[in-house]
């Protein structure tokens, strides 16, 4: 049986958070420049088409910003980079994971696994992942940016956007996805994308708000 105090306790708890929720508003934090300004070059990397998503895909996902480019190496080894910026406010939607997304677009999942890379001196959390439609395999790396942090999981993904509405009144975050296709070599694809996030990220991170 709950005692009186702690059940007064609770009531004032459940109430609090009920205020909370009626009454906070999450200020709406913009990108520190527009994602387009993202270098169309970069360290023999050069972009080789752009696409726009949708009126439907815009109207649920909801970005404040967003870019969908491919890019081509050298060697002509190809990445697709995808960002998603969400400002946190009202009009702001929430990120959509591969998770769910990818299934949806006939995608089936062949395997996946958190891992970090190293990226000049910082360890990045980032999800691996291996998706398969028909007879065309892609190799993902994603990862989901809450300020300073890079994120690999949803649920770590809400809970720092909670911590960052309460003690911030904000709950902006970013999600960044690369897609390699696999040829007869993966390791090849996978050493692709990894160079790829190696000298794309520090320029991505200039661009969203810490």
């Amino acid at each position: 049986m709950i005692s009186k105090g702690r059940f007064i306790a609770l009531y004032l708890l459940i109430a609090a958070t009920s205020l909370y929720i009626n009454f906070h508003a999450d200020i709406t934090v913009p990108v520190n420049r527009p994602l387009e300004e993202l270098p169309i070059t970069l360290d023999g990397w050069r972009m080789v088409s752009q696409s726009a998503l949708s009126g439907d895909v815009i109207d649920v996902l909801r970005p404040t910003d967003y870019l969908s480019r491919t890019y081509e190496a050298r060697g002509g080894q190809t990445a697709q980079l995808y960002i998603g910026y969400h400002g946190g406010g009202k009009e702001s939607g929430e990120i959509h994971s591969p998770e769910h997304c990818l299934p949806g677009g006939g995608w089936h999942k062949d395997s996946d696994k958190r891992i970090q890379l190293d990226v000049g001196g910082r360890k990045i959390n980032v999800v691996r992942a291996v998706y398969q439609k028909g007879g065309i395999k892609e190799l993902f790396y994603y990862w989901f940016q809450v300020g300073d942090r890079t994120l690999s999981d949803e649920y770590s993904l809400k809970l720092a956007q909670i911590g960052s509405s309460i003690l911030h009144g904000r709950r902006n975050a970013a999600f960044i996805r690369i897609s390699v296709p696999i040829g007869a070599d993966e390791e090849r694809s996978s050493d692709s994308g990894r160079q790829f996030i190696r000298d794309f990220y520090p320029v991505i991170r200039n661009f969203l708000p810490l």
